[in-house]
């Protein structure tokens, strides 16, 4: 069984951070005297979710509050935005206790905070954000590191934070230097996977830090393509208009089906009815045959570079 460490100070998602159990993938900083914004600690949370839960259920949720379990890792608590609790099951490891930290966790924080989570990959382009999201394996993570690889800066992987500016300006928070690629997509870029350590329970799956390509402030986002990948032989992009934008921000929410029961279903329609007419939405359809990555960073920013061209709607852009 782990021990819990001295509490550290770190900063994900413009929080700073206090924590009992180490979390190396975060920015460390020093020891200051300031109050944290997110407090994580281990806490034996058993009896608590004996009170809480049914038999045979893994969620409670209620305003403010969520509490959820891991089987064979950890019963986890959310509150407030601003307090983490998590209780090891025994047998569990230390990445195994991290995945949920910083997925479920920081996603439910952050909504619990106002601050909109979308599941995907963001990409610092000439001083503006891009968002990449789609169903999993659709290549988001991939396709930011191409762009990785061309010169340009992670803001996240995996959780989007977005804030609005006092006149709605979405902005995306970044998060912290690392990606997670497929033994697959290592491949491609001629990395190798020894360098990197496994996510736990993925045995292809690596932790990939990015510490000299992150970009670390807050930059507004100006757009969001939606990945997914058909049996074609071209790549096609098309514009996606404003009705069509509210379902791809509902559907991308980290853990979008706890919005409801958080009570952050009128939130979340007002945070979205602010973010649709600011940025360009455009749908991406890739070959699932071959590896078009960096294909695909050509066509992107081909389309970014057009300006002020509006698109009929389904019209294809590439």
């Amino acid at each position: 069984m782990f021990e819990t460490a001295k509490i550290a100070l770190y900063t994900a998602f413009g929080f700073k951070v206090s924590s009992d159990f180490l979390l190396p993938e975060l920015n460390h900083i020093s020891y200051k005297d300031f109050e944290p914004d997110l407090i994580i600690k281990k806490e034996d949370l058993s009896n608590l979710w004996s009170e809480y839960v049914e038999i045979d259920s893994y969620y409670y949720i209620k305003e403010n509050f969520c509490m959820f379990k891991i089987p064979g890792v950890a019963i986890y608590k959310i509150e407030d935005g601003r307090y983490i609790s998590f209780s090891p099951i025994e047998g569990s490891n230390e990445d195994q206790i991290r995945l949920y930290l910083l997925g479920t966790c920081m996603g439910v924080a952050l909504m619990q905070r106002k601050i909109l989570p979308i599941h995907g990959s963001c990409i610092a382009i000439d001083g503006k954000a891009y968002a990449v999201v789609g169903d999993s394996g659709a290549g988001k993570s991939t396709l930011a590191s191409a762009f990785i690889n061309r010169g340009f800066k992670l803001l996240t992987d995996d959780v989007i934070a977005v804030t609005l500016s006092k006149d709605n300006t979405p902005f995306v928070v970044p998060s912290y230097p690392q990606q997670k690629l497929w033994q697959e997509s290592l491949d491609h870029f001629g990395m190798e996977s020894n360098q990197f350590r496994p996510v736990y329970d993925r045995v292809t799956k690596f932790a990939v830090p990015v510490n000299n390509h992150f970009y670390d402030q807050p930059l507004p986002l100006a757009g969001i393509f939606v990945l997914s990948k058909a049996e074609q032989n071209a790549i096609e992009i098309m514009s996606i208009q404003e009705l069509e934008r509210f379902p791809v921000l509902y559907y991308n929410t980290y853990r979008n089906f706890m919005i409801n029961r958080l009570g952050l279903l009128e939130w979340h329609f007002e945070f979205s009815a602010n973010m649709v007419n600011k940025l360009d939405f455009h749908r991406i359809i890739r070959p699932s045959s071959c590896f078009t990555a960096n294909e695909l960073v050509d066509n992107i920013l081909n389309v970014i570079n057009k300006e002020n061209k509006i698109y009929p709607k389904g019209e294809k852009v590439i």
